[in-house]
């Protein structure tokens, strides 16, 4: 768990630098860990999920004034064309099923110049402690509709549009790609 909360910790950190100043989306937000991790950077953060009960919960605690969370299908965002400067899905792509419906709408809210922030859980290798471990989240509900290895999942947001410009691979129980995209079409 130490390695796991080391390697989030420094993913927040970089998302912290890269959103500084900027109105800000987050897609799949769950309990809302990452948003009120970097949300004092930000000028503005929305962060939304398709689960009321994961947005009552994120709502638990102290939420700052510039925080925003919201009830929103990912697929069909009920926000103005290019809204915002960072559109985050962190960890989701991969469960959703239709994640290119998910990156069409993100492409959309996003202002001209606007990235795109999807660090997602990648298929590293085929190592006992990688099936292990898939097996037990399977056991606990969580399932994946999508599994990528790390090239797939490049070539998989190239296919929709995207084009990483910076990428980096974190260590974790289960492999995690961090990659920052702009549109690209």
């Amino acid at each position: 768990m130490r390695s796991d909360e080391s390697t989030y910790e420094s993913m927040y950190a970089r998302i912290s630098e890269v959103v500084q100043g900027k109105e800000v989306l987050e897609l799949a937000t769950g309990p809302g860990l990452l948003a009120k991790h970097v949300v004092s950077s930000t000028k503005r953060m929305v962060a939304t999920d398709y689960s009321e009960g994961m947005i009552r919960e994120a709502k638990k605690g102290e939420v700052p004034g510039n925080l925003t969370f919201e009830v929103a299908d990912a697929t069909d965002l009920p926000y103005e064309d290019a809204s915002f400067d960072v559109v985050i899905i962190a960890n989701a792509l991969h469960i959703m099923p239709n994640p290119e419906r998910a990156l069409s709408e993100a492409r959309r809210v996003l202002r001209d110049g606007g990235l795109l922030i999807a660090p997602n859980f990648v298929s590293h290798d085929d190592t006992v402690v990688s099936r292990i471990w898939s097996w037990v989240l399977k056991r606990a509900g969580i399932g994946f509709d999508h599994q990528w290895t790390l090239d797939e999942y490049v070539a998989f947001l190239s296919d929709q549009g995207w084009r990483v410009v910076h990428r980096q691979e974190l260590k974790a129980r289960i492999a995690l790609l961090y990659v920052e995209c702009v549109r690209i079409r």
